[in-house]
């Protein structure tokens, strides 16, 4: 069976609740056998923390974007705090979930900014990695990345263009791709998705969010049925659109997705060679 990193799932989600065991073991049972736990905001780094440690994972500290706007300014100084007590455990593999959001409405842009480049500081003076979040918003970001050299990273659920895409791989970045792709309407994610080098993708779920093809309920039709939920589980079947894409085999898939999530992150490199 081939073994599949999922770099990216909020396994800390309230909607994994009522079963996140089952949830670890269908992942398992899948051959995913492990996963990238970003934080979101404050209250969720010692979820993330205690999460990875319990079922072997990793994970990343980080304010989100979107919680900016209802961060303390104070939460900067607790995330530096968090990162300094966490730097020697070898499941912290990353500063994240980080970035900018220029596509949802009302969110401050300065704020997210200044946070933003705060948190590449920390990852700067730590040497993490980064894990970003790109909606709208890859020139601001390679702004901001011009400025404060990190060690790479994972732009998650990349959606820019080609010479975006080529930035953000030249300073060290792997592109996230995952349930987005799947769709045979996203034809920007999909050429990116076939054309980018092989040493470039790695694959997510961004569970419970961004269901695949398979799972996705049109808005209209969800007051008969709700949404599916998605979960790590749904990886390989995820990897056989990237396989589809690049002509490769679902084996060569996933021999190459998870020596690109081990080069983005070096400390969970470390960490599987340990295990």
């Amino acid at each position: 069976m081939p073994l599949w990193i999922d770099s990216h799932c909020h396994l800390d989600a309230a909607e994994f609740d009522v079963d996140r065991p089952a949830v670890i073991e269908r992942a398992r049972g899948a051959g995913v056998t492990m996963q990238v736990l970003p934080a979101v905001d404050v209250a969720s780094f010692e979820r993330v923390r205690r999460l990875a440690h319990e079922a072997g994972l990793c994970y990343a500290l980080g304010i989100h974007p979107t919680y900016v706007d209802r961060a303390d300014d104070d939460d900067l100084d607790r995330l530096w705090a968090a990162l300094q007590a966490q730097c020697d455990d070898p499941r912290l593999v990353a500063v994240g979930e980080i970035g900018l959001d220029h596509f949802v409405p009302g969110l401050d842009r300065e704020r997210q900014e200044r946070f933003y480049a705060a948190q590449l500081r920390f990852a700067h003076a730590l040497d993490l990695p980064v894990i970003l979040h790109v909606r709208r918003s890859a020139d601001t970001l390679l702004k901001h990345l011009r400025r404060i050299a990190v060690p790479g990273g994972i732009a998650h659920a990349f959606n820019g263009s080609d010479s975006q895409a080529g930035h953000f791989v030249a300073r060290g970045f792997k592109l996230g791709f995952g349930g987005a792709m799947t769709f045979e309407r996203a034809l920007r994610i999909r050429e990116l998705a076939s054309n980018v080098a092989d040493g470039v993708p790695v694959l997510e779920t961004d569970a419970p969010d961004i269901a695949p093809q398979w799972l996705y309920v049109k808005a209209g039709e969800r007051s008969e049925r709700p949404p599916a939920r998605n979960e790590p589980a749904q990886l390989p079947r995820i990897a056989q659109t990237l396989a589809s894409l690049r002509g490769w085999s679902l084996e060569e898939t996933a021999r190459q997705s998870r020596a690109n999530t081990l080069a983005a992150l070096p400390r969970l490199a470390a960490l599987e060679a340990r295990t």
